[in-house]
């Protein structure tokens, strides 16, 4: 009897896996549209489990003639979930059900960091010995010295006087000046954004903010329930006529946006973008969020949005992401009108901003530390950025060299995922573009490496030159991904 000789082919990684059959139930409801009802389904799938992260939709044809509706309309319900952060699709290869934006941070950003790893991973000011023998003198001064003022107080709910003083003149020196009665102390800048959100916006409403942004603001829209649409960038950031289109809908409530170095894509507004965005955000009463955790990194004078637009500005800044991490305190500049609602939200979700931390920033900006330590930071990410486009520069999609951050250019063939696994099997830690991807087109392929942190410039170099070589390397044949 003759011998077959078979051999067993390795299923390709870049095909697209067979599509979920997938049926709802449209229960009718007064007044809901059939996209909205298949919109709510695939929500509610998902949410409950029945749907999985990674699962393929079925097609839009196929859904249609399976529910009797039309194409149009599943197109619809499909573009909505993924807008909302359920759905991305890829272009030949269909729709999936994404991982939501938790899951997905803490599958791409490591929360310690593993021995052995160079951690790129997370954005953090950069730490050297200056900072470290800095802090040591402010809690000694802060441990020989009355404390009574600072730590036996509970009210104001918005800040101590003094800690809104200091707040003031530290804004003012970012363009952005500031009646103390409209200053709330905060807790960061994140703490401060969702003070911003959660005062303007209500379930269902639509705010905008660029395409690719940072994950925060993607979390607060499945925490607080409204629509996040991402707007098409360019290197200035939100371009106005995406911008005027989106809000000549009628629909949109308020854009978050971070203008000075952007988290992930470094991009920088200027001043000619800054008023345009204002001037369409008074045409069309929508509220702007204007993170500038990163402001103080850029000495040119910029003007802020927010001071273009007293009456429906909110601006945001801390000291965490240019003077040092540890420093988690924020300063948030509200219109007048909405200076009560934010400090009833803030009493609610945490009484006040910690007096200790605000002592330590005010301590430092009086004295001048905050602004030394800022000029560390301003030299060293100079000298970070250069090693950057030095040895990644032909892969470089976007930076700047008072950035934190790098965006690289997935090359083709690999998959973002793929790459960060293949540079984390050789000790380094990135970031793909999937946390940062708030809706629209999905952007090209693109891995994010953090600079700060406490690397002396040998060792990134040494870490940048295993980046590009990796880069540099074709993919293998199938990536299974993490081994059980």
């Amino acid at each position: 009897m003759p011998i077959v000789m078979t051999r067993s082919i390795p299923p390709d990684p870049l095909r697209a896996p067979q599509a979920a059959v997938w049926s709802p139930s449209l229960q009718k409801r007064p007044g809901a549209t059939k996209h909205k009802l298949l919109t709510d389904a695939i929500i509610a799938d998902i949410d409950g489990g029945r749907l999985v992260a990674g699962t393929r939709m079925p097609t839009h044809r196929d859904l249609a003639h399976r529910l009797g509706i039309s194409v149009q309309t599943v197109s619809i319900s499909y573009k909505e979930a993924e807008q909302r952060g359920y759905l991305k699709g890829e272009v030949g290869r269909g729709t999936f059900v994404r991982t939501r934006i938790t899951e997905r941070a803490d599958r791409f950003m490591l929360d310690r960091t593993a021995h052995g790893t160079t951690d790129l991973s997370i954005i953090r000011a950069v730490y050297t010995e200056q900072h470290e023998q800095a802090s040591r003198a402010l809690m000694a001064a802060l441990a020989s010295a009355d404390n009574s003022a600072f730590m036996r107080p509970c009210r104001p709910i918005i800040g101590l006087d003094r800690h809104r003083a200091t707040a003031r003149s530290w804004l003012a020196g970012l363009g952005m000046p500031a009646d103390p009665d409209c200053i709330l102390i905060t807790n960061g800048a994140a703490h401060g954004i969702f003070l911003a959100v959660a005062a303007v916006v209500f379930p269902g409403d639509v705010v905008l903010t660029e395409n690719l942004t940072d994950h925060g603001i993607i979390g607060l829209a499945n925490v607080l329930g409204f629509t996040l649409r991402g707007l098409p960038t360019d290197e200035e950031g939100i371009l106005p006529e995406a911008l005027a289109a989106a809000c000549g809908s009628g629909e949109v409530r308020a854009l978050v946006l971070i203008p000075t170095l952007n988290n992930p894509t470094s991009h920088v507004m200027g001043a000619a973008r800054r008023r345009a965005v204002a001037d369409i955000a008074r045409r069309h009463g929508v509220f702007v969020i204007e993170d500038e955790v990163y402001r103080p990194l850029i000495e040119a004078p910029l003007t802020a949005i927010t001071s273009m637009i007293p009456q429906l500005g909110f601006f945001v800044t801390s000291f965490t992401k240019s003077v040092m991490t540890g420093l988690r305190i924020g300063y948030l500049v509200v219109p007048p009108k909405y200076a009560i609602r934010v400090a009833s939200i803030l009493r609610v979700t945490g009484w006040s901003a910690t007096n200790v931390v605000a002592e330590m920033a005010s301590c430092w900006v009086e004295d001048g530390t905050a602004q030394a330590l800022l000029a560390v930071q301003r030299r060293e990410l100079q000298a970070r950025q250069a090693l950057v486009r030095e040895h990644l520069g032909p892969i470089l999609a976007s930076a700047h060299p008072a950035s934190l951050c790098a965006l690289l250019r997935v090359p083709p063939r690999w998959s973002e995922e793929g790459l960060v696994r293949a540079l984390a099997q050789k000790g380094i830690a990135a970031t793909s573009s999937d946390p940062f991807i708030a809706g629209g087109e999905r952007p090209a392929n693109r891995i994010r490496l953090s600079i700060g942190g406490r690397h002396s410039l040998s060792a990134l170099r040494d870490t940048f030159d295993i980046v590009r070589s990796t880069f540099e390397q074709l993919p293998p044949v199938f990536d299974v991904g993490p081994m059980a």
